[in-house]
């Protein structure tokens, strides 16, 4: 009986096994993008707004030691942009986000992680304008992240991933010349996923 305790005990504690220094996480996510938009001069006098998307969203972690990992997240989302002058069209990002990661207990079951980092955001496929004219952008965004999430173990190399991001993203609108203002799009991005380690 105690032989086959210790032998269930073992197999629980190989299950939960994490990753060490040097290894790979890898994460494919559901995520959905959710602006926290504000914005100043004429995009706020027309109520401008920036709709969410659900898209998918692939991430690698490098795990610098067993509790400090750094995590580069990969994926683009389109959204369409509201005012009270109706649709203004639909603009795709593109925001690599790396964050510094620490992992509270890198060798438990459920393993809860923070993170703080830089994010790059490419604007693309611009379809803004106003009736027949454009509205033009800055295509290039550079802003603060942060992150808290967790890794729930499912088997030694196989985990689910729960994880939830503020992203500081803007960018600055002109139509025909004239300056519309700056838009803070600065979104909540709520992700769930299935991960493995290599």
């Amino acid at each position: 009986m105690k032989k086959l305790a210790l032998a269930a005990a073992i197999g629980l504690i190989s299950a939960s096994a994490f990753a060490a220094q040097g290894d790979i996480l890898a994460r494919f996510r559901v995520i959905n993008v959710n602006p926290d938009v504000s914005a100043d001069s004429t995009l706020s006098a027309i109520h401008t707004d920036v709709k969410s998307d659900t898209v998918p969203e692939l991430d690698f972690t490098y795990m610098i030691t067993n509790n400090i990992g750094a995590e580069l997240i990969l994926g683009t989302s389109r959204h369409e942009v509201n005012s009270d002058l109706g649709s203004l069209g639909k603009v795709s990002v593109l925001p690599p986000t790396l964050t510094l990661q620490y992992h509270f207990m890198p060798e438990a079951t459920f393993r809860p992680y923070v993170g703080v980092g830089v994010n790059y955001t490419r604007f693309y496929n611009n379809g803004l304008k106003v009736g027949n004219t454009a509205v033009d952008i800055d295509q290039n965004s550079w802003g603060l992240a942060a992150q808290v999430g967790a890794d729930v173990a499912i088997s030694k190399n196989l985990f689910i991933n729960f994880d939830v991001k503020k992203i500081d993203i803007k960018t600055k609108a002109r139509m025909g010349g004239s300056d519309l203002g700056t838009l803070k799009i600065n979104p909540w991005v709520y992700g769930i996923g299935i991960g493995t380690k290599f």
